[in-house]
C-alpha cells in the first residue's frame, strides 16, 4: 500500500488509536465467540439447532425490553465506568459457558449476557459522544468501525483453528479466550481518559429536558435505521442462503464474498463516513445507502436465471453494494446520534437509537428469507422498497427530531475538558 492509504487507516489522534486499538481487542474476542457458536452450543452445551436459535430470540426479546432502561444507565452511573463494568460482567459470564447444560439455563445466561453487551455498547457508544469534539466523532467512530473489522477477522481465525482442531478442549477454549481477552479490555477501557462531565446534573435543566421516546422524529428516525441496517441480514443471512439454493454459483464463492466484504469495511469506511458529521451530511448518506440496497437487490434478483461466471460476477457485485450500503449507513448512524441527542440525556437517547437494532434481527432475517427465497425476484422488489420507505421518512424524521431539540434547549453536548 502506498504511504497515503495507509495514513487513511491509522487514526490522526492518540485518543483515536487507543480506542482503535481497544476496538481491535473487543471484536477479536467476540469474533472468536461467535464464529465457534454453532459448534460450542451443539457440541458442548449438547442444543439442537431449534434451540439455539429459539434461545437467541428469546434474549433478543429480552433486550429490547430493556434497551431504554439500559441506555439510561450511563447517565446514571457514568459512561466509562459502566463500560468497565460491562466489560467486566461479560468476561465473567463468558468464563461461565462451559459450566452451561441444559436450555434453560442457556436462555438465561444469554440472556443477561446480551443485556450486559447491551449496556455496554450504550456506555460506549455514549462515551465516544462525549469525549470527542463534534467535528471528529464521526471520523473516530469510522476508524474504530475499521478496526473492529479486523479484530472480527482474527477472532475468526483463532476459532478457526480451535474449530480445526476438533476436540472438546479445543471448542471449550474459545470462551475461556473470549473471557480473558475481555478482561484485557476493561482494563484498556480503564486507562482511557476520565471525563469531567461523566455524569449529568440532575439538576432542574435535566428534569426540564424530556425523555428521548418523547422525541418522535428521533424513534422514528430509529426504526429507520434499523431498516437500513438490515443490510447485514442480506450479508450474513440471504445472499448465503440465495447463492446456495437458487443459482448455480459454487459455495466456496461465500468465502471469498465475506472476504471482500471484510476488506472494503476496513479500507473504505473512513473514506465513506466523510461528510456524515452533519446532520444534511448525515441524510446524504442515508440516501446513499438506499440506492446501493437497490441495486444490490437488482443485481441478486437476476442470478436465479444467470449461469456460470455470469453468476459469479453478477453475485459479487451485488455483494460489494450491499457492502456500500452498509458503509454508508454506518456513517448516517454515527452523525445522526451525534447531532441529534440530547447532551443532558445521552444515555437516554442511545437507547433509544439501539431499539431499531434490537428489532433487526427480530423481524428480517424471516421476512428477508421469505421474500427471496419464496417469492424470487418479486421478493427481491419488495426488499428493495422496504429499504427506500426507510429513507425516505428517515429525512422528515430528521427533520423533526431537529425540531424536538429546539424547541427544548438541547445545545450541541460540549467539548470534553
Amino acid at each position: 500500500m502506498t504511504p497515503r492509504v495507509l495514513a487513511g487507516l491509522v487514526p490522526p489522534t492518540k485518543l483515536e488509536r487507543d480506542l482503535a486499538l481497544q476496538s481491535v481487542l473487543s471484536a477479536f474476542a467476540t469474533g472468536a465467540f461467535l464464529t465457534g457458536t454453532a459448534v460450542f452450543f451443539t457440541q458442548v452445551v449438547g442444543l439442537t439447532g431449534a434451540q439455539v436459535g429459539l434461545g437467541m430470540s428469546a434474549a433478543a426479546l429480552v433486550t429490547l425490553g430493556l434497551a431504554i432502561p439500559l441506555g439510561r444507565l450511563s447517565d446514571k452511573v457514568g459512561a466509562k465506568r459502566l463500560w468497565v463494568i460491562s466489560a467486566l460482567l461479560e468476561a465473567v459470564l463468558y468464563f461461565s459457558w462451559p459450566l452451561v447444560s441444559g436450555f434453560l439455563t442457556f436462555v438465561l445466561v444469554l440472556s443477561v449476557l446480551a443485556s450486559v453487551e447491551t449496556a455496554g455498547r450504550s456506555a460506549r457508544n455514549v462515551y465516544r459522544l462525549e469525549v470527542f469534539p463534534r467535528e471528529t466523532r464521526v471520523r473516530a467512530m469510522a476508524f474504530q468501525r475499521s478496526a473492529r473489522n479486523v479484530g472480527y477477522t482474527l477472532g475468526a481465525g483463532a476459532s478457526g483453528v480451535a474449530l480445526g482442531i476438533g476436540s472438546r478442549e479445543a471448542i471449550l477454549a474459545i470462551p475461556l479466550l473470549t473471557g480473558g481477552l475481555l478482561i484485557v479490555n476493561a482494563l484498556m477501557i480503564s486507562f482511557l481518559p476520565t471525563l469531567v462531565r461523566s455524569v449529568p446534573d440532575h439538576g432542574e435543566e435535566h428534569h426540564l429536558s424530556p425523555g428521548a421516546f418523547r422525541n418522535r422524529g428521533f424513534v422514528v428516525l430509529s426504526m429507520c435505521n434499523g431498516v437500513l441496517s438490515s443490510n447485514q441480514v442480506l450479508l450474513n443471512v440471504v445472499v448465503p442462503l440465495w447463492l446456495v439454493e437458487r443459482t448455480d454459483a459454487p459455495q466456496v464463492l461465500l468465502a471469498w464474498l465475506f472476504g471482500t466484504n471484510t476488506v472494503l469495511a476496513v479500507l473504505l469506511q473512513v473514506r465513506a463516513s466523510r461528510g456524515a458529521e452533519t446532520v444534511n451530511g448525515s441524510l446524504r448518506a442515508v440516501r446513499w445507502s438506499g440506492w446501493a440496497f437497490v441495486l444490490s437487490c437488482v443485481v441478486l434478483s437476476v442470478t436465479h436465471e444467470t449461469v456460470g461466471w455470469v453468476s459469479i460476477v453478477l453475485i459479487w457485485v451485488g455483494h460489494i453494494t450491499i457492502t456500500g450500503a452498509e458503509l454508508w449507513q454506518s456513517a448516517s448512524d454515527w452523525g445522526f446520534t451525534s447531532e441529534l441527542s440530547d447532551p443532558r440525556r445521552l444515555g437516554d437517547y442511545q437507547g433509544v437509537w439501539s431499539l431499531g437494532y434490537q428489532v433487526e434481527p427480530i423481524i428480517f432475517p424471516a421476512l428477508y428469507t421469505f421474500l427471496a427465497l419464496g417469492w424470487g425476484a418479486p421478493g427481491w422488489v419488495v426488499i428493495a422498497g422496504i429499504a427506500v420507505a426507510a429513507a425516505v421518512v428517515s429525512h422528515p424524521a430528521a427533520r423533526a427530531a431537529e425540531r424536538h431539540l429546539a424547541r427544548h434547549g438541547a445545545a450541541p453536548a460540549p467539548t470534553p475538558v
